[in-house]
């Protein structure tokens, strides 16, 4: 079950991470939020680090560091 989050506006969104290759060689992992379920780059559990954050005008959500 991926882990799920629901904003102020009602629209439930999952989180995605992915591992991408900077320029410089270096991996980095990102994180996003879809409005859809993908199994291949879903997370069951949020980051032990992190936050969800809400823009309060949009809704966007991002992740924060704690």
């Amino acid at each position: 079950m991926a882990y799920k989050h629901t904003n102020s506006k009602g629209v439930t969104y999952y989180l995605n991470s992915k591992d991408v290759t900077l320029r410089g060689g270096k991996v980095q992992t990102i994180y996003y939020f879809s409005k859809d379920e993908r199994k291949d780059t879903g997370l069951d559990s949020l980051p032990a680090s992190k936050s969800v954050n809400e823009n309060p005008r949009n809704g966007f959500l991002t992740l924060k560091s704690k």
